[in-house]
């Protein structure tokens, strides 16, 4: 990457970063344990440490801050919060999966027991109905939301960066960082689908999994099936617009990919396998050095 494009703030607190003047952008780096988050369904304090919902990428156009253009822009999503905006990623799922665009949300739903124990060891965060529990005609689909975790520096020195900076508008990113989709994809959301969708798969059900657009992107190729009942995990895709200049953010539904498990995986590990002449020609250049 170009030395003076960099990772920074996206959203901090539900606002659009870039847009913050000075002094609100002190009192976020203060701190405020109440202070509310705007996307989370019920409503409540946000959950995040140091408040930071989304990442983006920026350019130092001659020692000014500003978003690059282009396909690399938008932004990068940190906390698993940020999706449940106006609950449209349910409302999205439910009709999608479900047939219906109301659906009933449980959490907490355990999945897998502990031997000789009964108590779960795994559960399945959130399960989606169609509202019909008490009818032959119950349909239900898990649901997965992966948001990505960074690396490099801690947010702590990017917080000290702009309480020393006395610009207009925010100061470029001090540090790299960038959003580690190896963490979490393959480390992380790959392990859930392998442990969860063969269950599902033989129960007849589905599992939906919404990331945004970029986390889908950094992934390896996985072939599609054209039909929901074909596949075993509905990718939802997610992409975010200022609905005005200076204004908020909005989540938008994007695209709908539906794979099997095994082409899920696939994409994941981000990589396809060598010949064995490939490998067995590394082995021996490894033996003679």
């Amino acid at each position: 990457m170009s030395p003076n494009r960099r990772f920074g703030i996206g959203e901090w607190y539900g606002h659009s970063y870039i847009d913050l003047y000075q002094e609100k952008r002190h009192r976020f780096v203060a701190g405020d344990s109440t202070r509310n988050c705007p996307f989370r369904i019920g409503g409540g304090a946000c959950t995040k440490k140091g408040g930071v919902c989304s990442f983006r990428l920026y350019e130092d156009a001659k020692g000014e801050i500003t978003e690059v253009q282009g396909p690399e822009d938008g932004l990068r999503v940190l906390c698993p919060r940020r999706f449940e905006e106006d609950m449209a990623i349910v409302k999205w799922v439910g009709e999608t999966v479900l047939g219906t665009p109301e659906p009933e949300v449980a959490t907490e739903i355990g999945f897998l027991r502990a031997p000789d124990s009964a108590s779960h060891v795994g559960r399945i965060d959130m399960v989606l109905t169609n509202g019909e529990s008490d009818t032959p005609a119950f349909n239900w689909c898990a649901l997965e939301i992966q948001a990505v975790y960074f690396s490099g520096r801690s947010m702590a020195e990017e917080f000290r960066n702009i309480l020393t900076h006395q610009g207009t508008r925010p100061p470029f990113p001090s540090h790299t960082r960038r959003p580690d989709y190896r963490s979490s994809g393959p480390k992380r959301l790959m392990p859930q689908l392998q442990i969860k969708v063969p269950t599902l798969r033989r129960w007849g059900k589905k599992m939906a999994v919404v990331v945004d657009k970029h986390f889908y992107n950094s992934l390896g190729h996985m072939e599609t099936v054209n039909d929901l009942s074909s596949g075993d995990i509905a990718w939802f895709t997610v992409d975010f617009k200022q609905t005005s200049p200076n204004g908020p953010f909005k989540l938008t539904p994007d695209t709908v990919h539906v794979t099997t498990l095994e082409r899920a995986t696939e994409g994941l590990t981000g990589g396809t396998p060598v010949t064995i002449t490939e490998f067995e020609q590394a082995i021996r250049s490894k033996l003679q050095s």
